[in-house]
């Protein structure tokens, strides 16, 4: 399961609203690189693929692929806005480790 934050859920659809994606699913998916070996990847997506995983939380639908659940099963989706800049950030279970950025974890 993927769960969004209430801060994330409103940041998420402002975005569609902005890019004009209202209704499109949020694609989370786990890609090779980064300093730590995987990073996140996050788009829009009008239809899940097939073997997605298909998630809804707080209004917004959330598309994962079969081979990025086992890395982010359970994750929790936010938002953060702060001096040093904004974005989303991940409170993933399943990572051992990330890096000083914290942009890539390994698993």
């Amino acid at each position: 399961m993927i769960t969004l934050t209430d801060k994330a859920a409103g940041k998420v659809q402002t975005l569609q609203q902005q890019e004009g994606k209202t209704g499109y699913a949020l694609r989370l998916k786990v890609v090779g690189g980064g300093c730590s070996g995987y990073s996140y990847s996050m788009d829009f997506e009008e239809q899940a693929a097939p073997g997605d995983s298909v998630f809804e939380d707080k209004g917004v639908k959330i598309f994962v692929d079969p081979k990025s659940l086992p890395m982010i099963d359970n994750t929790q989706v936010d938002w953060a806005d702060g001096m040093t800049g904004a974005g989303f950030t991940l409170q993933n279970p399943n990572a051992k480790g990330s890096c000083g950025c914290g942009h890539s974890f390994s698993v």
